[in-house]
């Protein structure tokens, strides 16, 4: 661009006038699109910054400097070039660096394909090749066009009324509640909260569902409404079976609050990524109490698991992804707004750095919890097939063209090598129409708002609704046609831009009013910054452009006036307008079709297939002020127009109705893989050994503590449970009933049961000591040696740990041993067997990154040699491809980064067979300064379709891969699903650093003890390549973590156990 004078005189006139200049004063070889007003600020920043390159905005700032007249005029002018000329380069520096970044990841995405490919070489067939994405079908209609395609699955129908089935559905964020949902209070609360709480009360109508749970944070904050701190509330009673009688006590659909975070404090979604896992404890105790409970109402006694775990958003989909691996359930997905797609309009923008970004909105934690997601889930839901080809694209987890492989090869029964890619499906959102009247054959009459304001033949007025008044005293002539914007006051929903072109276009202004309901507000100085900027900006238009008695904005309204505000815009032959810069499904859209509104809709995201469906207005690229007053223009002007967008609403409607989205939901879901726990939790056998090892146990504290038991506190039953109780004589009596029962021969059962010459393979004899502890004393210190081999000092913490958590006489009997470690179980017990501790001194070992559970004196064979825990092998097996697994990290560890062929040179890892079993393929790591990292190696393994969990252990020397639904904080969580021992009853014993997968030891709701320079040097080095996610992770101030020296003698360490033992969240 030659000579740059002339951006002298923009800037003078932006100076001049403060942001206003007459269209004559633009130079004439400057082309400007514009009618009315000329505003150079708005030319300047959006034509002139992005089209002059870097050196001429310098050379700019250089004539500037060198041609100043007066002192202040020319300091002005220097400082704002200063800042634009670098804002422009920021802005390019990021670009380039975006750029570079969506380069390799396009490479590794290819690379990742064609590796999977060359492992599953078998061909493609012809039906493969052609296998579609998307669910919709295209034909002629509308209505045809949006029919989803099931294939061969079976619709879900009302002879499903025998399922009984139990769904469980999460949103955590924002404020939760049935009614009077205070929605566009803050940007947390807003159609996700609609969404959820209509989908719960929707398919706890369906056929076949018993109860549905929809979990949220319980919140006692004085900032909110005191029922958003009820644990519970009921949103539909039961249903009815065929004689009209209520089939259970338990039946309905639920909020249920689980307490997670601050108690005290309402917090944005941002800020609760740290306590995440505090959630999964406190669900997960919430589904196992339900789960029996329904058992004995409808399932025979046997527990009635989750049919499906439903999470909504990031912070819920990984939470459910826990839930889902503590369960062994399956887990589906609705993203909502998704971290990647949000991270690169930001970082497009040029404005923040990545890692100003991640400051601000935890990006990065977000999209690693979506990424998450998708490794667990089974189906992940859309609304249209635009995120699923523009959005969910984007992630490491998702390949549309793998996808569509691994779906066919599957389809025919071939070996996908452990390859996985969730199922993505749309379904739209439901609406309820159970309000809405449609008055689709009534003549049409002019005026009607006039006539109901008016009273008919001059007769008195008909009774207005509240919200209709609140609207209309904005309004100077109530009566001209509404277009209607209904949203919150977010910058990305584009209402400034609908305000400029109402206000730049004379003949929209002249036949229509605008209302802009923009969510409730009491001051906007206390409101957030996006939100209060975007109305500041918004009042300010209006008196720029006179609008005043031409745009209404009431500050509040309640939900349940919606509807009122849709009918009011139909009365007056109004439109419907979504202006967003990208609407990710559009559910007003919906809304105000159901009401008889035609609609003017952004041409990004879900208008797009709603317009399909329902043909029943116009779509506008959301940039052009003009292109959308043309739109409105049109449909308020061309009466017959506005008439068929109108019945075309109404004729269509029914497919986004709240009965179809759920049939299409439990058809879906039921083609799912269903699992659920395999094991029973009761037999007569089981009964009869616990019943054993119970009195074994009392005899030995009879004979071992001396009979120490509490007098006026705690007393110990035979099962386990405390009884409280004051009076002095029951303890003679208690001991005499334990003595008493251990001289009692054994039960004939039980003999027969230990007659057998040869227990069967993998077949405990007993239940673990684990089933009555109520307490459990975790050991999970990283301690190692250079070698990778175990610190011996850890022999003397864990002699210390025990003492100290025996100490307590009213405790001792009820408190249980575990490890948790890297270490195979072979050389742990090695370990111990050094420091002459017993192997039974523990009720579990968690072995090999938590891929093998361990019960000493319990499951062993006839040698005495521990066996592991056969149910846990199942319950991990899920998603895990060995081979191909082991194949792929041994050529993305050799290959150098850039390359397509393995290394000669000496090779970073070599393989531990030793160490290794069959969910646990072990590493030596030969050369720390050439493996990758946790997060790029997880990257590449996912864009390869494998899920899994790499890990770095025992000081950096080996490297873990173990399945999905494996870890040793995982492991906790089966300990309690498996044996009924809660987690909040267990105390972490953790260093300061440790394996990779350290960081997952310290949240959740176990008390954690850190010992501090226990260990040395840990692997966390090897964890991320960029941004640190710790601080996202684990909860800073935690009441649940105590520090003790790793020194401490076993006093200290009894006095920081009783010290967790009184905390709560």
């Amino acid at each position: 661009m030659a000579g740059n004078e002339w951006i002298n005189g923009y800037l003078e006139a932006i100076l001049d006038s403060g942001g206003q200049a007459s269209i004559e004063e633009k130079p004439a070889p400057v082309n400007l699109r514009d009618t009315g007003h000329f505003n150079p600020t708005k030319y300047f920043v959006e034509e002139v910054v992005t089209g002059v390159d870097e050196s001429d905005l310098h050379r700019t700032w250089l004539k500037v400097v060198a041609t100043r007249n007066t002192r202040e005029r020319s300091s002005r002018l220097e400082n704002m070039c200063w800042r634009i000329w670098h804002l422009t380069r920021k802005k390019k520096q990021y670009e380039k660096e975006e750029h570079q970044r969506s380069a390799n990841r396009r490479w590794e995405r290819e690379q990742g394909r064609r590796d999977a490919t060359e492992d599953m070489s078998e061909d493609l067939s012809e039906g493969e090749k052609g296998d579609g994405l998307g669910d919709m079908v295209h034909n002629e209609t509308p209505q045809k066009k949006f029919q989803r395609n099931f294939s061969n699955l079976e619709v879900w129908s009302d002879d499903k009324k025998e399922k009984k089935l139990y769904i469980v559905l999460i949103s955590l964020h924002g404020l939760v509640r049935g009614e009077n949902m205070e929605l566009g209070r803050d940007s947390d609360t807003g159609g996700q909260v609609k969404y959820v709480v209509e989908l719960a009360r929707a398919l706890a109508k369906m056929p076949g569902v018993y109860r549905v749970d929809l979990f949220t944070r319980q919140i006692s904050s004085p900032d909110v409404d005191w029922s958003y701190g009820e644990p519970t509330e009921m949103l539909t009673s039961g249903p009815e079976d065929s004689d009209n009688n209520e089939v259970g006590e338990s039946s309905s659909a639920y909020i249920v609050r689980i307490p997670f975070g601050p108690r005290d404090k309402y917090l944005r979604k941002e800020l609760l990524w740290p306590h995440i896992q505090e959630f999964v404890d406190g669900a997960l105790a919430h589904i196992l109490n339900m789960s029996k409970a329904l058992g004995e109402q409808i399932g025979g006694g046997q527990p009635i698991w989750p049919y499906v775990i439903h999470g909504h958003y990031a912070d819920a989909g990984d939470s459910a992804a826990l839930l889902s691996g503590a369960l062994n359930v399956p887990m589906v997905l609705t993203g909502h707004s998704l971290g990647r797609n949000k991270l690169e309009q930001l970082l497009k923008q040029g404005r923040q750095s990545k890692e100003d970004i991640n400051s601000t909105y935890k990006i990065m934690r977000r999209i690693e919890g979506e990424e998450l997601s998708l490794d667990a889930a089974e189906l992940v839901i859309t609304s249209t097939k635009q995120e699923i080809e523009e959005q969910w694209g984007l992630y490491d987890g998702f390949d549309v063209k793998l996808e569509k492989v691994l779906r066919a090869r599957a389809r025919r029964g071939v070996n996908c090598h452990g390859r996985f890619m969730p199922r993505m499906v749309v379904i739209p959102p439901g609406m309820d129409f159970s309000n809405v009247v449609v008055q689709e054959d009534q003549p049409e009459v002019d005026g009607e708002l006039t006539t109901l304001i008016g009273g008919v033949d001059g007769g008195s007025p008909k009774a207005l609704p509240a919200i209709w008044s609140e609207v209309m005293r904005f309004l100077t002539n109530p009566h001209k046609p509404m277009i209607l914007a209904l949203s919150r006051p977010d910058p990305k929903k584009n209402i400034t831009t609908l305000l400029k072109a109402f206000g730049e276009c004379r003949p929209l202004r002249e036949l229509a009013n605008l209302t802009l309901i923009m969510g409730n507000r009491d001051d906007i100085e206390e409101m957030s910054g996006g939100n209060a900027s975007v109305l500041t900006t918004v009042l300010k238009m209006i008196d720029k452009y006179d609008l005043y008695g031409q745009v209404a904005y009431p500050k509040h309204h309640k939900q349940s006036d919606v509807p009122e505000i849709y009918r009011m815009a139909a009365k007056t032959k109004g439109v419907f307008i979504n202006p967003a810069l990208v609407e990710p499904f559009g559910l007003t859209l919906i809304e105000a079709a159901a009401h008889g509104l035609p609609m003017v809709a952004t041409k990004n995201g879900g208008p797009v297939d709603i317009q399909r469906a329902l043909n029943n207005g116009l779509l506008v690229d959301p940039h052009d002020q003009k292109e959308i007053a043309d739109a409105l223009l049109k449909l308020v002007s061309e009466k017959s127009l506005w008439v068929d967008c109108q019945r075309n609403g109404w004729k269509n409607i029914h497919l986004f109705s709240w009965p179809e989205h759920c049939r299409t939901y439990l058809t879906r879901i039921a083609a799912c893989r269903v699992r659920h726990p395999q094991w029973k939790m009761d037999t007569p056998a089981d009964e009869m050994a616990a019943e054993e090892s119970s009195l074994n146990d009392s005899l030995k504290d009879v004979q071992d503590m001396s009979l120490r038991l509490s007098i006026d506190g705690e007393k110990t039953s035979l099962n386990g449970s405390l009884n409280y109780t004051g009076a002095a004589g029951d303890v003679q009596d208690q001991v005499n009933r334990i003595l008493s029962k251990m001289q009692k021969p054994a039960e004939p059962q039980l003999k027969d049961f230990e007659s057998n010459k040869k227990m069967p393979d993998n077949l405990p004899s007993k239940y673990p000591m684990l089933r009555r502890r109520r307490r459990l004393i975790v050991i999970a210190l990283d301690c190692y040696d250079s070698k990778g081999g175990p610190d011996k000092k850890m022999i003397q913490i864990m002699q210390n740990i025990i003492k100290a958590a025996r100490s307590d006489p009213q405790n001792a009997r009820v408190t249980g041993f575990a490890i948790s470690t890297a270490m195979p179980v072979f050389e742990m017990v090695e370990f111990l067997k050094s420091g002459n501790i017993q192997v039974n001194e523990f009720d579990a070992l968690i072995c090999s990154s938590g891929t093998e559970m361990y019960y000493p004196g319990t499951y062993t064979d006839e040698d005495k040699k521990l066996f592991p825990d056969p149910d846990y092998a199942s319950h991990i097996e899920y998603r895990w491809g060995y081979d191909g697994l082991k194949k792929t990290i041994w050529k993305l560890m050799n290959t150098p980064e850039g390359s397509e062929k393995a290394s000669s040179v000496s090779k970073p890892i070599e393989e531990d067979v030793k160490s290794s079993n069959a969910h646990c393929i072990s590493y030596l790591v030969k050369d720390q300064s050439k493996v990758k990292r946790v997060d790029d190696l997880r990257q590449k393994l996912r864009m390869r379709g494998l899920r899994c969990h790499p890990m770095y252990c025992r000081n950096s020397t080996r490297m873990h891969l173990i399945p999905l639904l494996a870890s040793r904080a995982q492991a906790l969580r089966y300990l309690f699903v498996r044996w009924g021992l809660n987690v909040s009853n267990m105390y972490v014993f953790a260093g300061e650093t440790g394996d990779t997968d350290s960081e997952e030891m310290i949240s959740g709701t176990h008390k954690t003890i850190i010992m501090k320079g226990a260990v040395t040097k840990g692997s966390e080095e090897l964890l991320r390549t960029t941004i640190d996610l710790r601080d996202d992770i684990v909860p800073s101030g935690s009441p649940l973590v105590a520090h003790v020296s790793a020194d401490a003698s076993s006093e200290e360490i009894a006095n920081a156990l009783k010290q967790v033992s009184k905390a709560s969240l």
